[in-house]
C-alpha cells in the first residue's frame, strides 16, 4: 500500500487530496497543530491525523521516519518554508508544493493582486514571466506572490522531483475563503435578483480542489521536477457561475447584467476581471492528467458544504462574518434595490 504525507491535510486542498488517495487504496497521514480539525470524513476514510508544526523541522523529520511515498506541502508559502521542506523530499519518492497563479505577471508587471488587474492576452502557460522573489511579509497582497516564487526556486533549484502546482482561485469544501459565498449568500436570503458587473462577462479561471487531488495523484505516480499549472477544464464567466450555484441551489432569480457606465460599485463579484485570466494546462495534461470534474459538477461540494452550515447555525464559523470588507462589497442590498426601484420606473 502506497503511503503519503499531507502537510497541512486538515485544510480544503489537503482534505480533497486525502480522500482522493484513500479512495485509490493508498494509506495517508495528514499534519496539523489541532486533531480537532481533521475533517470527519477523513476519520471516517482512515486518514491518519499526525500533530506537528509546519515550523517545527525536528517534528517533521520524526514525522516523515523512513520515508514516503508522495509528500504534499500544502502550506509552503515563503523560501524559509521550501528549504524546510528540503529534507522531507530527499526521503520521498514524490513531492508537491503547491504554490499559485498569483506568481505570473504581464508584459507591464502587473498580476493578481496588483491594484491594476493585469492582461496576459491569452491563456497564461507555466512559462509566463513571474514576479520576482522576495521575503516581504507573505502575508500581505504585495508580498504573497514573490514569497511563492521565492519558495518555487528552493524547491526546484534543489533538483529533487519537486511538482510545482499553481491553482487559480481554489473552491471546495472546507475553504478559507469561499468565493462562492457572493451568490450562495443571496439564495439563502431569497434574493429575487442579481446584479453583476461588466455583464458577467468577469473570467478568472477557478480550480476545484478534487481536480488538484487528481493531479496530485497523476504526479505521484511520474515524479519530476517541474510546473504545471492546475484549473478546472473549463474557465466559466462570472454569470456561468452565478447560474450554476442557482441551479445545484434549486433558486431562479432575475438577471441584471450592468454596463462599465453604470454604478461601478454595483454587481461586483471575485471574477470581475476586465481581461480573461485562463490557465493553459495542456502540460498537466500531457503526464495523463484527468480532471475529476468541471465547475459546475466540482464546485458542488462547496456549496453543499455552505448551506449545511449556515442550516445547522455555523457552529464551527466557516461562514464569513457580516463585516467581512471583501464580501460587504458585494451584498450592497440597499443600493442594489434603489436602482432597481429607479429602472422599473
Amino acid at each position: 500500500m502506497p503511503h503519503a504525507l499531507i502537510i497541512g491535510g486538515t485544510g480544503m486542498i489537503g482534505r480533497a487530496t486525502a480522500l482522493r488517495l484513500l479512495t485509490a487504496g493508498w494509506q495517508v497521514d495528514v499534519t496539523g497543530r489541532d486533531p480537532g480539525h481533521l475533517p470527519p470524513e477523513l476519520a471516517a476514510a482512515g486518514a491518519r491525523f499526525r500533530r506537528a508544526d509546519r515550523a517545527d523541522a525536528g517534528r517533521m523529520r520524526d514525522v516523515v521516519g523512513d520515508g514516503t511515498d508522495l509528500l504534499v506541502d500544502c502550506v509552503c508559502y515563503t523560501a524559509a518554508d521550501a528549504r524546510l521542506l528540503l529534507p522531507l523530499a530527499r526521503e520521498s519518492g514524490s513531492t508537491v508544493l503547491i504554490s499559485s497563479k498569483a506568481v505570473y505577471v504581464d508584459e507591464h508587471g502587473y498580476h493578481s493582486n496588483s491594484a491594476t488587474p493585469p492582461d496576459y492576452g491569452g491563456p497564461v502557460h507555466e512559462s509566463q514571466a513571474t514576479l520576482a522573489p522576495s521575503d516581504i511579509d507573505h502575508r500581505s497582497p504585495e508580498g504573497y506572490g514573490p514569497n511563492k516564487v521565492a519558495a518555487e526556486h528552493v524547491a526546484l533549484d534543489s533538483g529533487l522531483p519537486i511538482s510545482v502546482l499553481r491553482p487559480s482561485l481554489v473552491h471546495g469544501a472546507g475553504a478559507a475563503r469561499p468565493r462562492t459565498w457572493a451568490f450562495v449568500k443571496r439564495v439563502l436570503d431569497r434574493r429575487a435578483g442579481v446584479l453583476l458587473a461588466r455583464r458577467g462577462t468577469g473570467t478568472v479561471h477557478p480550480t476545484a480542489a478534487a481536480n488538484i487531488a487528481a493531479l496530485i495523484e497523476t504526479v505521484a505516480r511520474r515524479p519530476g521536477a517541474r510546473i504545471l499549472n492546475s484549473a478546472d477544464p473549463d474557465a466559466p464567466t462570472a454569470l456561468d457561475i452565478s447560474r450554476a450555484v442557482a441551479r445545484h441551489l434549486g433558486h431562479d432569480w432575475t438577471e441584471v447584467l450592468l454596463d462599465d457606465d453604470g454604478d461601478t460599485d454595483l454587481g461586483r463579484t471575485p471574477w470581475d476581471a476586465p481581461h480573461p485570466v485562463v490557465l493553459d494546462t495542456s502540460a498537466a495534461e500531457k503526464l495523463g492528467y484527468r480532471p475529476a470534474g468541471d465547475f459546475a459538477t466540482t464546485v458542488a461540494a462547496e456549496l453543499d458544504w455552505l448551506v449545511e452550515a449556515a442550516r445547522t447555525g455555523d457552529r464551527a464559523g466557516i461562514l464569513p462574518a457580516a463585516d467581512d470588507p471583501y464580501f460587504r462589497r458585494m451584498f450592497r442590498y440597499g443600493a442594489e434595490d434603489t436602482y432597481l426601484a429607479a429602472h422599473r420606473a
